[in-house]
């Protein structure tokens, strides 16, 4: 073997993520470039592209000898071939191995490897992972598959709950699991009302719909209004709102099945950014009437009383644990 004629092996590793096609300029000098290109996945998606392109793909990647003496074998110039490998999803470790095998032995006279990555990720695509995963599960799963958007109704709202707990708590890796476990319940009721016969529609249709409205809702961000302050941009945004809901109250929309406190609390700053001054009679017995009157004066102080009612439960619930252990 012709220790001064090496050539040269490029595994080319594609996202599948992207559309098919879209390859980076060195992937594609590599490929014009090349003596020989060879893929062992013949469905891989990739190939049609490659071949419209003008480029001669062969449906085989031998083993990692053959490929090193393919590969070193002096061409037409006398000089080692160019042999790129499209790799296919599991990246071909068959191959990889043999190769390190080889070169590990320092019996073999090898060619350059090279590692070239065609395409990259962009920020998101592992959105479209879930997306794919979450339809298969509902195709294949029993449970998943007879699942309606009612009946996920409770989950929806365990793990908000679970999310604000996890925030509150200020462990990273748990808003993290968090935050996916809320991700999931979006594309699941998506992916359900994707079947829906009489009015369907997708996870794009969402996604497109928020796309839209957070487009609308920020004209000083993508059009050529101002905003200075974030009180700018929360005024705007209700006023867009009334505007597009036609409500007739600034108490429409609110959403009357949340936590009392919280309920409490949006009232109370809804009546206040539209200046209404609405007082609360806290003169009688009534716990609710007084109740309520906290959170008022909590509201307009900056102090959201949900979050600090939630905190000084939990310093009750170890206080009570306390209380458990010395007893």
């Amino acid at each position: 073997m012709n220790a001064d004629a090496s050539g040269r092996i490029v595994l080319l590793t594609t996202s599948h993520r992207v559309a098919p096609g879209l390859l980076s300029w060195p992937a594609w000098q590599a490929l014009r470039g090349a003596d020989r290109v060879l893929c062992a996945d013949p469905a891989h998606p990739q190939l049609p592209y490659l071949r419209e392109a003008g480029v001669h793909v062969e449906d085989a990647v031998p083993d990692a000898r053959d490929l090193v003496d393919a590969c070193t074998a002096a061409g037409e110039s006398g000089e080692g071939r160019t042999i790129v490998v499209v790799a296919s999803a599991d990246r071909e470790p068959r191959l990889t191995d043999g190769l390190a095998r080889l070169a590990g032995s320092g019996r073999v006279a090898m060619p350059a490897l090279e590692l070239l990555p065609a395409s990259y990720d962009l920020p998101g695509a592992r959105l479209l992972d879930l997306v794919q995963i979450m339809d298969t599960i509902r195709r294949a799963c029993p449970w998943s598959s007879v699942q309606t958007n009612e009946s996920l109704v409770k989950y929806g709202i365990e793990e908000a709950y679970e999310l604000v707990e996890a925030i509150e708590s200020g462990d990273r890796e748990e808003l993290r699991e968090e935050l996916g476990d809320v991700l999931l319940q979006v594309v699941f009721h998506a992916r359900i009302a994707q079947d829906d016969p009489d009015e369907p529609f997708s996870i794009d249709d969402v996604a497109g719909s928020i796309v839209d409205k957070l487009i609308h809702r920020h004209p000083h961000v993508f059009g050529e209004e101002a905003a200075e302050t974030a009180e700018d941009v929360e005024s705007h945004w209700l006023r867009t709102k009334a505007v597009e809901k036609q409500r007739d109250s600034v108490t429409d929309g609110i959403p009357l099945g949340q936590p009392a406190l919280a309920l409490a609390a949006k009232l109370a700053s809804r009546a206040r950014k539209a200046g209404l001054d609405v007082p609360v009679d806290e003169s009688g017995d009534d716990v609710g009437v007084r109740l309520l009157g906290l959170a008022v004066r909590a509201e307009a102080e900056g102090t959201d009383p949900e979050t600090a009612l939630r905190r000084a439960a939990r310093e009750y619930r170890d206080a009570v644990r306390t209380a458990e252990r010395d007893a």
